[in-house]
């Protein structure tokens, strides 16, 4: 029997690692505003999301929750040993403040993305390499946003919808983009393809 390869836990590693390959700066806070505008973007695109992370409106951004319970104590998940490192600094003044740091051992693996998710993630690395977490913040709390919109329309912490990233520049509808995301998630859950253990 051959084992199945979660190609969404694949790209959500090789996703990590190239941005930690090439962007400086890359603690948790930076690295889930990195997964959340390649996810967002990509479904703004395609109507499909690129990983597929479901992100939850936190105070200060949006954030892939079940992502961030898995990493922000610094524990390397076991199928990402040997490729990530996880450096966890607590800060001295306040030991309540604590910050992972993502560092790569190994180079990602591009093959596991299409050439649309690569150009996202070029252009993302580009554009954010030298911006601090606090800088990316400004962005993703645009007015009208999604996680803006999230916040002001259903509060802290719930989940941001996917559907609130099409716009007059998207380049599929609302209703295409809606079945896409329905038959995603079937998909996902249907073959236990969820990104996240």
């Amino acid at each position: 029997m051959a084992i199945q390869v979660n190609i969404y836990r694949k790209k959500l590693l090789n996703a990590i690692l190239f941005f930690a390959k090439n962007t400086k700066h890359s603690n948790l806070t930076k690295l889930m505003k990195l997964l959340y505008f390649l996810d967002f973007k990509h479904f703004q695109q395609t109507g499909y999301p690129s990983i597929g992370l479901v992100y939850h409106a936190f105070p200060k951004g949006p954030v892939p929750k079940d992502l961030w319970l898995e990493v922000k104590d610094g524990n390397v998940p076991d199928d990402f040993r040997n490729k990530l490192a996880l450096i966890l600094r607590v800060d001295e003044l306040d030991p309540n403040r604590k910050e992972v740091e993502f560092r790569a051992i190994s180079n990602p693996d591009l093959r596991i993305f299409t050439p649309r998710e690569i150009e996202i993630l070029s252009n993302l690395a580009f554009i954010f390499k030298e911006a601090r977490a606090s800088e990316i913040s400004e962005i993703s709390h645009l007015a009208k946003q999604p996680w803006d919109t999230t916040i002001k329309e259903f509060g802290k912490m719930h989940t941001i919808d996917y559907l609130l990233a099409i716009d007059q520049d998207s380049e599929v509808n609302i209703h295409e983009a809606a079945e896409s995301l329905k038959e995603y998630f079937e998909v996902t859950r249907n073959f236990n393809l969820n990104p996240i253990n």
